[in-house]
């Protein structure tokens, strides 16, 4: 159904199974993190309340911890752990840190010392001073600490579907991906009414009086270990194998969508970011994934693409795509983006993704040597004539291209050029087009078709998956209703792809799409 016909509400009635699922593993991933959070930030508050030279140096440690970008975060996590809940739920305890260990240490120093005086007059030790008398009247402050490390879980908690761990932000980027604002709010709004939820549950707690405060306070950690085992609910079910799709391929009709319609598969599937699906799939912590059919790690980690043999993945052949007024602006840019129009195919692409997503060289480096050898380098001009501004998607394809037209347009024409490379998914991309924040970025047919247009199901079918079908549907379309224009097609055909490792595949017998599901129900 098309998302303009579709309501936000029909779409979550629709998605309701797979709602709950997210929102069982986001209060699991947010709870647990917290639980140990818990049992190291209250201890630690406390050690430095009793050795205050330490107190310094263990609150710059967590908050230096909680500057630490919380994407960059799981990706330090990832060699070390993995990808899962395990990473997901280090980095989150690592931010929760902070609120906990500086509450409690504020709360405790903030009891009155006239209080402890007499408590130690009446012959307690230390331990009972600390228990009956420090503890619980510092406990609103504690609570608040614990309240604020809730929230910033709950949030930072969306971006654990990156590294296959669950959770609402699986509905987040991909609605990001493909363009619909439904999938996005079907994330974003159960994530942000978690967050309000717990910290007012939270709030009434620590506003309660002493009495009924300590009770409470006995009764959190137990509480907080219930919410934790709700990540677990979900994860009951498993299966033979283990497949890992982008947030983007599980939304698709040309991805997990068609996969279920068209081919009936069935396989246990997890939601996990391309940049790291293709490592764990070789370290064998997953057994298929959705991949792009000119991938350099395709090469890199010994993989092999599954034969689509009932074509539920169409042609998706990159061309620019640029906007009708930027071109009257930019006379001489269609001519010049149109120098790379076929000359590169499929094969020259996975060698020039190779260098970038394996033997980690530049883009730029990539992209020059590709021009220089085919003498289409030129040095810079004076660059006065203007300045063009070149959108890419954030992956390393799309900075190769964008690095291309880059020195195209300053060697073979008097304008300057400004880079926005790495907007995120199709929709951000086609968003700053619209709006006038880019004048072009590379696409792909088959987006432009599925996630841009969301053409219905009659209209893809009556293309046939012809290549130059698809592409004057989608140039024509695009013309008439957003003023931009297709230019040349580039060569390369960048389909999604389902892969194995080429060892597994020939060990199971699985050569083709319908192998693998013909596998599953044998299993």
């Amino acid at each position: 159904m098309n998302e303009q016909q579709q309501t936000l509400w029909g779409f979550m009635a629709q998605q309701s199974d797979k709602l709950l699922t997210q929102t069982l593993q986001h209060i699991g991933l947010t709870f647990i993190s917290l639980f140990i959070a818990v049992l190291i930030g209250l201890p630690l508050g406390i050690f430095i309340t009793r050795k205050k030279q330490f107190s310094g140096t263990v609150l710059g440690i967590a908050g230096i911890l909680q500057t630490i970008p919380s994407i960059a975060l799981l990706g330090f996590m990832i060699p070390l752990l993995g990808i899962g809940a395990k990473p997901a739920i280090v980095a989150l305890l690592l931010y929760a840190l902070l609120p906990i260990i500086r509450n409690t240490y504020t709360g405790i120093t903030g009891v009155d010392n006239a209080v402890k005086e007499a408590a130690v007059a009446m012959g307690m030790s230390k331990w009972q001073v600390l228990f009956k008398v420090e503890l619980p009247l510092a406990m609103p402050v504690i609570l608040a600490g614990i309240r604020t490390a809730t929230v910033i879980n709950v949030g930072v908690a969306t971006l654990a579907s990156y590294i296959a761990a669950g959770g609402l932000g699986e509905f987040i980027f991909g609605g990001i991906s493909l363009n619909n604002t439904n999938m996005i709010l079907a994330g974003a709004i159960p994530a942000a009414l978690l967050a309000i939820l717990f910290d007012f549950l939270l709030s009434r707690l620590q506003h309660l009086d002493l009495k009924k405060l300590k009770s409470a306070a006995a009764a959190l950690p137990l509480l907080i270990i219930i919410m934790s085992s709700f990540y677990f609910i979900p994860s009951a079910y498993g299966g033979k194998l283990t497949a890992g799709f982008t947030p983007e391929f599980m939304g698709r009709q040309d991805g997990n969508l068609g996969l279920q319609s068209k081919y009936g598969l069935k396989i246990h599937t997890i939601v996990i970011s391309d940049a790291v699906m293709y490592k764990a799939a070789y370290e064998k912590q997953l057994d298929v994934i959705s991949g792009y059919s000119t991938d350099g790690r395709l090469k890199a980690y010994g993989l092999i693409v599954l034969q689509d043999d009932k074509g539920i993945f169409p042609p998706y052949y990159a061309a620019p795509v640029v906007r009708d007024d930027a071109l009257k602006k930019f006379p001489e840019l269609e001519k010049t983006l149109n120098m790379l129009s076929g000359k590169i195919n499929d094969s020259v692409m996975t060698d020039l993704n190779y260098r970038t997503d394996y033997l980690h060289e530049s883009p730029e480096r990539v992209a020059k040597d590709f021009l220089v050898a085919h003498n289409l380098w030129q040095p810079e001009r004076n660059g006065k004539a203007g300045t063009v501004r070149i959108g890419s998607k954030i992956f390393g394809e799309q900075y190769i291209l964008a690095d291309m037209y880059s020195m195209l347009i300053k060697g073979y024409t008097d304008y300057d050029v400004a880079t926005k490379t790495g907007l995120g998914g199709t929709k951000i991309c086609f968003d700053a087009l619209t709006n006038n924040q880019i004048d072009f970025y590379p696409e792909y047919t088959g987006t432009g078709l599925l996630a841009i247009l969301q053409s219905p199901k009659k209209t893809v079918d009556s293309l046939g998956g012809d290549k130059n079908k698809i592409y004057n549907y989608v140039k024509n379309v695009f013309k008439a209703k957003y003023n931009i224009k297709w230019l040349q097609p580039i060569g390369f055909n960048n389909a999604y792809a389902l892969m194995m490792r080429q060892k597994q595949a020939k060990d199971l017998g699985v050569k083709t799409i319908s192998n693998l599901k013909q596998y599953l129900e044998n299993k």
